[in-house]
């Protein structure tokens, strides 16, 4: 795969920079477990919010500034930001010119997959970074947003994105227990295959035969997030499909398995910083 030239990148965007500009979040075709958006707003963005997945993206334009983890953060074009699952943030422009970047969005699971057996997920504790091979590495998978990844070129991309977050991390995560590990992924697995209603902890205590506080420390660690949470997001994510395919907000709200309009909003905010009204109308994806 060839080096993408970040400055070439913001250089267009400049020369685009007579056109009319609006806020807008543009999504690339989904790659299985990988979400690549690009954005562009002015002012407030997002409320506080958080999701179960990692965020690692590049400022192209403007001063790209957050909350997270107790402090207010500042990413200036051609930095790394790095956000881990289920912390919460927010973010926005920090001044009157507007903000340009774009994120991937990773699931977890995909990352210790890449690492190999038993890993946990590697925790960068700096949210914004220099690292020139991550910049180029993140460069190249935001090539182009109007394809999809090839499969290939997806899996390399895990494996390289993995190790560059081991590296910044400093230290190596903590490993999870073979035993433990599987039965994690016992849960997920059944909540992958229930997504569409509620699970009780004691569907997953028996398909994993471990007690429900157990199983929640375990799957904590592996995913970085708690059963609820993932169940919740796997419902979301689909009403997002929906929502992209042009259904009514109420219709997505009973086929997602929400009690009614109000309780998926809340949830929905709660998630992706943004009603869901405002993120059908800003988004525009890819087919």
């Amino acid at each position: 795969m060839s080096s993408v030239d970040l400055s070439a990148e913001v250089g267009r965007g400049l020369e685009r920079s007579c056109e009319p500009a609006r806020e807008r979040i543009l999504a690339a075709p989904p790659s299985q477990g990988i979400e690549r958006i690009e954005a562009r707003f002015f002012g407030d963005a997002y409320a506080r919010h958080r999701h179960d997945t990692y965020a690692i993206g590049l400022t192209l334009q403007g001063v790209q500034r957050f909350w997270y983890r107790g402090a207010e953060r500042v990413s200036l074009p051609g930095q790394v930001i790095v956000l881990h699952p289920d912390e919460i943030h927010d973010g926005g422009a920090g001044d009157e010119s507007g903000l340009k970047y774009r994120m991937l969005y990773v699931e977890p699971a995909l990352l210790l997959s890449a690492l190999g057996d038993g890993a946990a997920p590697p925790f960068v504790a700096e949210p914004v970074i220099d690292d020139e091979p991550l910049r180029v590495m993140l460069a190249q998978a935001f090539a182009s947003l109007a394809a999809p990844l090839a499969e290939l070129e997806r899996d390399d991309l895990l494996v390289r994105l993995a190790y560059a977050l081991v590296r910044r991390a400093g230290s190596p995560s903590r490993r999870l227990a073979r035993a433990a590990a599987r039965s994690a992924e016992i849960a997920r697995d059944y909540l992958e295959a229930n997504a569409a209603r509620a699970v009780g902890s004691s569907e997953l205590e028996r398909a994993t035969g471990l007690d429900r506080y157990a199983l929640a420390r375990h799957f904590r660690a592996l995913y970085a997030t708690s059963p609820h949470r993932y169940l919740v997001m796997r419902r979301l994510e689909r009403a997002r499909a929906l929502i992209a395919a042009g259904e009514p907000l109420a219709a997505v709200a009973a086929a997602t398995g929400f009690a009614d309009q109000a309780h998926f909003s809340r949830h929905f905010k709660k998630a992706f910083g943004m009603p869901p009204g405002r993120w059908a109308a800003l988004t525009e994806r890819r087919q």
